[in-house]
């Protein structure tokens, strides 16, 4: 048996792919911002400054409205990084808030240096939510107003209608209408030594302007505005595909006064315990735990289920779900704020801040691609001038297509928005994923190793069969059984005695009652003593026969426990109890063995039991008697084979296999907290159908990360061709690399599809 449990990979902890969560700053949902050339996951969340903070560190936690994509986080890193007493920064990008771990006074250097940099930070009161982002919309006439000058501007050029000086004010006014903002980030982006989007956007227009190509500098500052925006409305839905989910819980729930009165109130006012109720076809508002009545629920949001459940007393429901039939009355056991759904976004938000191993490629060749490619347009824009007798004007304009055309965006862009449409596909289908580097590293797995009780089976032992032993006592013989039985806490003891529950019988009164350690029980009943034991218990008795035994042995061999009821004269009824395997689990099985994942069952079961699920299920291979220790070395055999394997598991003594394996799986039981905040992957509904589900994601989302990057790179390639030419024009090499980056913004975003 198991509790959800996971430990963290060693391995990972030097990165911000740690599967262990981290607290983040407050968090807050709803992020619409502007775009760049890269997402919100673009950059570790977590950046360590020091070895590690003192023991005078503070975190303070700021807002930061222009801060939205790796460029900015790139400043801000680097612009703090040089300021004493900062020892830590965590950016959690949806949100563009920035937490500090300094042992500063005050937070005024911090603030001043971030608005050195043309941004603004809000400080955030500690343990209080920020406030959701409502950035203002910028006025349309602007953008308006340089398209039509920048088309203008190129067509009385193209028709010599009127002097250069005419042609040369109306691209400015398109400039400075539509790219004061691209010039002032690119102005503060060379200040700081950064040669991001901006600086090379600003280099190359300036270029443009410096050898008289006026329209062409307009059509091209133009052309990126609208490249920006809507690569920043494509991006928005990849961003907020999980903080979304948030809007799904009801702003206000109905609760009971002291009265007994009920009153509407805000979810986030309500405290642990109230009683709150919920009426058919509402969304619930809170975590808690039904009190009254009966009805179907709509877990989507939570487990990924697509049928509704039932819900009776004592059964749990949480935020985000839907009330389908029966009005409900539940007790609140957690907080607006720590609701499941809740922790299931905060968890979602750190995965997206996790680079996966594709991301951290990426990232580390645009490092070094940025300024290649500056200095390699330098050196086409000066050789062939200087050593081949060319032209400068023809060479300095490709070199500015060449800045153009090759700038990074799109290679960039296409590994983070992948990634977090993927985390996010496999929190709608009930797949809590802890990083990217995990999701892009499912599709690898080509063993799978699973715990039994829990994860295969239910975990909850059933009377599976009876057997009258001796006619005579055929009708009082399981009211006898379910009487000594309740006196027990032994769960194949509570499965006979949950086996009578339904059968009408006058209560039986069980006198000198005493527990026979390993073996059963005894106790008198109307004056006659009876036991209810194990085989080993018949033994010492002396009641056992060949033929008794050949019974035992039969049910024994298919995984059963058997209990016998005997009185002085011999055995007078045999029950067999089994933990009962998951309707899903043959089917999840088998979806594995289609995708070519082999199976392997782990449990500390006997050997017959084990053996037994194996079969029924369609495992490959089984193993049982194990300890904790046996399950780890049962993975590294696999390992040294060279497989590459997954672990299964809902418990503390799956940890050490768990923590081995390439990735570990948790059965979260839709909101056990350590499988939330521990687990590598957590299947909220413990269905292990799930798992073929996130490895055939985790395919796709492979598939697509090396689309996207073929796709940048191979029509960069041919556009710098093209450039070295001299048929490309600086306005072609926008379209090109405005279209690159949509491309693989909306080939991401095909994960999100349902």
């Amino acid at each position: 048996m198991s509790d959800s449990l996971h430990t963290h990979k060693p391995d990972a902890a030097d990165d911000c792919c740690s599967s262990k969560l981290k607290p983040v700053p407050q968090h807050v949902h709803g992020a619409h911002g502007d775009a760049c050339c890269s997402s919100a996951a673009a950059a570790p969340a977590l950046v360590q400054l020091s070895e590690a903070p003192t023991a005078d560190a503070r975190l303070s936690s700021f807002r930061i409205e222009a801060m939205d994509c790796p460029t900015e986080q790139s400043l801000i890193q680097n612009r703090l990084g040089k300021l004493a007493g900062v020892q830590q920064l965590e950016f959690n990008l949806i949100n563009r808030v920035l937490g500090v771990t300094h042992n500063l006074p005050d937070t005024a250097p911090i603030i001043d240096a971030i608005k050195s940099l043309g941004m603004q930070a809000e400080p955030l009161e500690e343990g209080v939510d920020a406030p959701a982002p409502t950035p203002g919309k910028k006025p349309w006439w602007p953008l308006a107003l340089s398209g039509v000058t920048a088309v203008f501007a190129e067509v009385i050029h193209f028709t010599s209608a009127a002097p250069d000086w005419v042609v040369a004010v109306i691209a400015l006014v398109s400039i400075l209408s539509g790219g004061l903002g691209t010039y002032k980030k690119g102005w503060i982006a060379l200040k700081n030594l950064n040669l991001n989007i901006n600086a090379l956007m600003s280099i190359a227009v300036t270029g443009a302007i410096l050898i008289g190509q006026w329209p062409e500098a307009a059509m091209v500052m133009f052309l990126f505005t609208v490249a920006e925006l809507i690569e920043a409305r494509s991006l928005d839905r990849a961003r907020n595909a999980i903080s979304g989910l948030m809007q799904m819980t009801p702003e206000q729930a109905t609760v009971q006064q002291a009265d007994g009165s009920w009153v509407t109130q805000d979810v986030k006012t309500i405290e642990l315990g109230t009683r709150v109720r919920v009426r058919p076809g509402e969304r619930i508002g809170l975590d808690g735990e039904v009190v009254s009545g009966s009805s179907t629920i709509d877990q989507a949001p939570i487990t990924g289920e697509s049928l509704p459940v039932e819900k009776a007393i004592g059964d749990k429901v949480f935020a985000g779900t839907i009330n389908q039939s029966g009005s409900l009355e539940y007790a609140v056991t957690a907080a607006a704020n720590h609701s499941t759904l809740a922790r299931i976004i905060h968890a979602v938000e750190q995965a997206q801040g996790a680079r996966a191993p594709t991301q951290r490629f990426v990232d580390i060749f645009s490092t070094i691609y940025t300024p290649a490619v500056f200095v390699l347009a330098l050196a086409v824009a000066v050789i062939p001038p200087l050593f081949m007798g060319a032209l400068w004007f023809d060479w300095i304009y490709r070199a500015l297509v060449l800045l153009v055309v090759a700038c990074p965006c799109a290679l960039v862009i296409s590994t983070p928005v992948t990634i977090v449409s993927g985390l996010a596909a496999a929190a709608r289908k009930g797949i809590l994923v802890k990083g990217g580097v995990y999701l892009e590293g499912g599709y690898k797995l080509d063993y799978l190793a699973l715990d039994k009780t829990g994860t295969l089976t239910h975990g909850k032992p059933v009377q599976t069969d009876y057997v009258s032993l001796d006619p005579t006592a055929d009708e009082s013989a399981p009211a006898i059984a379910a009487a000594l039985a309740g006196r027990s806490d032994h769960p194949v003891s509570m499965a006979i005695a949950n086996a009578a529950v339904d059968k009408p019988s006058a209560p039986l009164i069980v006198d000198n009652f005493e527990a026979l350690g390993g073996r059963g029980v005894r106790g008198e009943i109307n004056g006659q003593t009876y036991h209810l034991g194990n085989h080993r218990l018949v033994e010492d008795l002396g009641l056992c026969s060949p033929a008794l035994e050949e019974q035992l042995f039969a049910l024994e061999k298919q995984g059963k426990s058997v209990v016998l009821l005997l009185d002085k004269s011999g055995p007078l009824a045999l029950f067999a109890v089994a933990d009962t395997v998951k309707a899903s689990s043959r089917e999840a099985i088998q979806q594995l063995h289609d995708l070519g994942v082999k199976t392997l069952m782990l449990t500390g079961d006997n050997v017959h039991t084990a053996q037994a699920i194996a079969a029924q299920v369609g495992i490959d291979q089984a193993r049982g008697d194990l300890l904790p220790t046996d399950k780890l070395q049962a993975i590294e055999a696999l390992y040294a084979q060279g497989h590459r394997v997954g672990m299964v598991g809902d418990g503390i003594n799956d940890a050490p296999a768990l923590a081995r394996a390439e990735i570990g799986f948790a059965m979260a039981a839709a909101g056990t907290d350590t499988a939330i905040e521990t687990a590598d992957v957590a299947l909220m509904d413990d269905d292990l159908r799930k798992i073929p589900a996130f490895i055939r994601l985790s395919r796709q989302t492979s598939r697509i990360l090396k689309q996207n990057i073929a796709l940048a790179l191979v029509i960069k390639a041919i556009f710098l061709g093209v450039t070295f030419a001299g048929i490309a024009t600086m306005w072609m090499a926008v379209f090109a690399d405005m279209g690159v980056s949509l491309l693989v913004v909306f080939n991401g975003l095909r994960l999100l599809r349902k």
